[in-house]
């Protein structure tokens, strides 16, 4: 009798004991997260231009939070709200290497598919016979060998719906800085001629495609390529410059309309709680992509361990001291955004902001921040 009163005791003790651990957990997690929210304000508060940040924080398939900051205009007629949009940049590229993969699985293109399969136009780079056939793999990894940018920088100029043919006019004026699959090297160029050719394979505009087997799916009602007219009044007003420049106001405005060839490596506007859904999607809470699609995504594809050099379809990754992360940044005229989230403790982090500049680095926040959540596991 006395062993089982024992053995009562000390589960008793346990039970006791697991709620108050939880309870801490939870305490410390909500300090982290606080802690965090208050540098991102007080930067924003140092930076004194009157400009505005949101982000989103997230664990597994929940939203913890959102918050947001400042104003959507330096006239501070209009305070920034969870609806309030951004620029997202170069996140773009992490869509359109998520939409390669779908396509992927859908077996409407192989990974190593040559691109001149269906982008015959790929032929008239310079020196282009004298390497190996560039592939969809190497151009969502950046391991084309392509120039960072074209030469031709008519390019960088034209509304929306001209983007097909501004790629098409810098392909000739695109070079080699590697061969195919030798080495990674970043390529805002290799993800628009990327774009292209998916929309190629797949027999759809590649804008169509994003809508429908990204956005749609994921009820992501406030990501756009196009601002509808509606909504004008929710994006914030970008703002370029530099903290001992002038504010320009008017590239960032006049950008809305002239991006050029820049749509599948920079053309999406969203807000923090919309990517967030990307985001979890990313994780693999969504059934849009197979588990090995997702091994796919958040695993290596460039031939380089090397810390900074690691990529896989549209997706940096880090892994440091005990942290696996996958992300991407995204810096245009008058915005810059981040999302990030570790792999094994399935935390996320979205920010944005509608100035180039300031205090708050994006990408070593968030990684700081998830490196403090990921010890919480």
């Amino acid at each position: 009798m006395k062993y089982v009163l024992a053995i009562a005791l000390i589960l008793s003790i346990g039970s006791c004991q697991q709620p108050k651990e939880v309870e801490l957990e939870i305490n410390l997690k909500e300090s982290l997260i606080n802690d965090f929210i208050r540098l991102v304000e007080s930067d924003l508060e140092a930076d004194n231009i009157n400009g505005s940040v949101s982000l989103a924080i997230l664990h597994e398939d929940s939203l913890l939070t959102t918050k947001t900051f400042g104003f959507t205009n330096p006239d501070q007629t209009t305070q920034a709200d969870a609806s309030t949009l951004y620029r997202i940049g170069s996140i773009t590229k992490s869509f359109t290497g998520f939409l390669l993969l779908k396509l992927y699985q859908d077996e409407i293109v192989d990974l190593d598919d040559p691109i001149e399969k269906y982008l015959p136009e790929i032929k008239s780079l310079p020196d282009y016979s004298a390497y190996p056939a560039i592939t969809f793999r190497q151009l969502a990894s950046h391991t084309s060998g392509l120039d960072r940018e074209s030469r031709n920088r008519e390019v960088n100029h034209g509304k929306v719906e001209e983007w097909e043919e501004k790629v098409l006019l810098a392909i000739p004026e695109t070079g080699f800085r590697s061969a195919p699959g030798e080495r990674f090297g970043y390529s805002n160029i290799g993800f628009g001629i990327l774009g292209l050719a998916i929309s190629r394979a797949a027999e759809k505009p590649y804008i169509e495609l994003v809508e429908e087997l990204i956005l749609e799916p994921l009820d992501m009602t406030n990501t756009f390529f196009q601002v509808p007219q509606n909504l004008q009044t929710h994006l914030a007003q970008g703002m370029a410059g530099g903290p001992t420049a002038e504010l320009d106001v008017q590239r960032p405005l006049n950008e809305h309309e002239e991006r050029g060839y820049r749509i599948p490596n920079g053309g999406l506007y969203s807000t923090p709680e919309d990517l967030s859904k990307f985001v979890m999607a990313c994780m693999g809470y969504s059934r849009i992509l197979t588990v090995e699609s997702l091994h796919l995504l958040q695993n290596t594809q460039t031939p380089t361990t090397a810390l900074r050099s690691n990529y896989s379809f549209g997706f940096d990754l880090y892994s440091d001291q005990g942290i696996n992360t996958v992300g991407h940044g995204g810096s245009t005229s008058g915005y810059a955004a981040h999302v990030e989230f570790e792999k094994d403790s399935k935390y996320g982090v979205v920010i944005m902001r509608n100035y180039n500049f300031g205090n708050t680095n994006l990408d070593l926040r968030c990684n700081s921040l998830l490196r403090k959540l990921s010890r919480l596991q």
